[in-house]
């Protein structure tokens, strides 16, 4: 030790300033690193929980913020709504409401309770538009104004209906239409050998193209089968969903096919013929129904002009005194 410090008394010499520098800066220089460590690993474990809390906060959707918040609210609205409305155990009309849902393709449980809330809203919604829209445009006052509000309100609380009965309209016209080449396809293929099963899965994968709605629900009927309900429930509720008679009697035939054990079909066969027969007599009703229906634009666009070419000279003529 004593020939340590005397090395170092050596190097050093006499200057006493320098040991002095050394004993402070040696020491100072630790703590700094000492407090530089000691930060730096306290901000790594802090980013690290900071980002354990953003990736807990974005599987949760946040539960802290105010778009999780509201997402909430709305979620717990709208399953309040459709509990409260999808209860159709003693309402028959929110029974017949569902069914509706159901004709116009809509198989959501929670498709009742957005109904209702779609036109609370819309009829809110409306109101609110026409009561602060109309004076920037129209110069209304009084009773008028409170009509066009009120209108609007009305329009809001009828425009789902209407447009579920657009929905329900087209699908049965396409399913009216496609029908009949269901069952001709049917035929074909009960003649092939096929069992109903595979008739309906083959026919549905058939008509996809051309009329989807209807594929879709063969697709649903042959699901039915395989889960393990007899044919005849899943045609029954095949003709339910189709909304067709034509449909209901086709799976009465089934039934009654199969309960009397005669040729399903030639029972096919004669139905096929009587809904192509039916198809052909809707066609031919529309083409005879036409020229009523186009007596009332000819009378009020065609005619008033044809009458204006006619009497248009004679009336210049007179009024020029040509004659």
């Amino acid at each position: 030790m004593g020939s340590l410090a005397d090395f170092i008394l050596g190097r050093l010499g006499d200057s006493a300033g320098t040991m002095l520098a050394m004993l402070v800066f040696l020491p100072a220089a630790l703590l700094a690193f000492w407090v530089m460590s000691t930060l730096k690993v306290r901000g790594a474990v802090r980013r690290r929980a900071a980002g354990m809390i953003d990736d807990s906060a974005a599987e949760g959707g946040g539960s802290r913020s105010l778009r999780h918040s509201s997402v909430k609210a709305a979620q717990r609205m709208l399953e309040y709504t459709a509990k409260h409305y999808g209860s159709t155990d003693n309402n028959k009309d929110l029974k017949l409401l569902r069914r509706r849902m159901v004709l116009a393709g809509i198989y959501d449980q929670r498709a009742v309770g957005i109904f209702f809330a779609a036109r609370t809203a819309l009829a809110v919604g409306l109101t609110a538009a026409a009561f602060f829209a109309v004076p920037m445009f129209l110069n209304l006052s009084g009773s008028t104004f409170w009509l066009v509000v009120g209108l609007g309100g009305l329009a809001g609380y009828m425009g789902p209906t209407f447009y579920l009965n657009r929905r329900i309209a087209s699908r049965r016209e396409e399913h009216r239409a496609g029908f009949p080449d269901f069952l001709d396809l049917l035929v074909v293929c009960a003649d092939s050998g096929l069992s109903m099963e595979a008739a309906l899965t083959r026919v549905g994968r058939e008509l996809t193209d051309s009329y989807p709605s209807l594929g879709a629900n063969i697709h649903i009927a042959t699901l039915e089968i395989r889960a393990g309900r007899t044919t005849t429930e899943a045609l029954e509720h095949l003709g339910d969903r189709l909304g067709l008679e034509e449909a209901r009697s086709f799976a009465t035939l089934i039934q009654q096919s199969e309960e009397l054990g005669s040729s399903v079909t030639d029972a096919l066969r004669v139905y096929s013929d009587d809904m192509r027969h039916k198809r052909l007599s809707r066609a031919e009703e529309k083409a005879y129904s036409l020229p009523v229906k186009l007596s009332l634009p000819m009378m009020i666009c065609i005619f008033p002009v044809i009458f204006v070419v006619i009497l248009l000279p004679v009336f210049v003529r007179l009024k020029t005194g040509a004659y």
